[in-house]
């Protein structure tokens, strides 16, 4: 597992100094929502929806187990039931749920159970975590349309399920594309992640970097 690799390489380790000028907070809407997706490996899919106009913050974390406040050594013992995820907060008024879901679908390998790309098991399962029964009626749909447009003929896999709590990883996962560049430019690229995208998606790929083979 070159995620396993990247870690023994010791991930606590950050690549540089914080910079010397806090950035200024911007203001928080007045009405904010919540997204949960999983996508394999959580470090990818914040550093993904990050980049997305709209979005106010993202999370890493672990949903849709059995155990309260799990560890990433007992989710990666692949015995708990949980996902890797990341909870996106949002600003509906700028971004919508549906483009959220278009952005989640063009990211991702919709067609492996229980992995994506380099990483296989229960924790890297591809997954909608709808937080009402809006956002699962809405899920579901996005399904059925992804269905009958998909540019590949593989069936789609991914779960659409209710969300569950969601605990957040561990803080040296947080921003981990943002504190380690290289370790996770060196994961990503090895893992294969945005060129199975592109090979998936074509021109509807996710525009976080998978033209440019990053």
């Amino acid at each position: 597992m070159i995620r396993g690799i990247v870690l023994a390489l010791g991930i606590l380790a950050t690549t540089g100094p914080a910079s010397a000028q806090t950035p200024s907070t911007p203001a928080t809407p007045a009405v904010t929502a919540k997204a949960i997706f999983a996508g394999g490996c959580f470090w990818c899919v914040e550093s993904d929806f990050d980049k997305v106009p709209g979005v106010l913050s993202t999370t890493s974390g672990y949903t849709g187990g059995t155990l309260a406040n799990p560890t990433y050594q007992q989710v990666s013992s692949k015995t708990t039931g949980h996902a890797e995820a990341v909870q996106v907060v949002f600003d509906p008024g700028k971004v919508s749920y549906q483009q959220l879901l278009e952005k989640f679908w063009h990211s991702i390998d919709p067609t492996t159970k229980d992995a994506q790309f380099c990483d296989h098991g229960t924790p890297y399962r591809t997954a909608i975590f709808a937080v009402d029964a809006t956002q699962l009626e809405a899920a579901r749909k996005s399904l059925t349309a992804l269905e009958k447009s998909k540019p590949f003929k593989e069936p789609i896999v991914t779960e659409i399920v209710m969300a569950g709590p969601f605990y957040p990883a561990e803080d040296y996962h947080q921003d981990y594309y943002q504190k380690n560049p290289i370790r996770y430019d060196y994961y990503r690229f090895a893992c294969g992640r945005d060129a199975r995208v592109l090979q998936l998606w074509g021109a509807q790929a996710a525009s976080h970097g998978a033209a440019a083979g990053k």
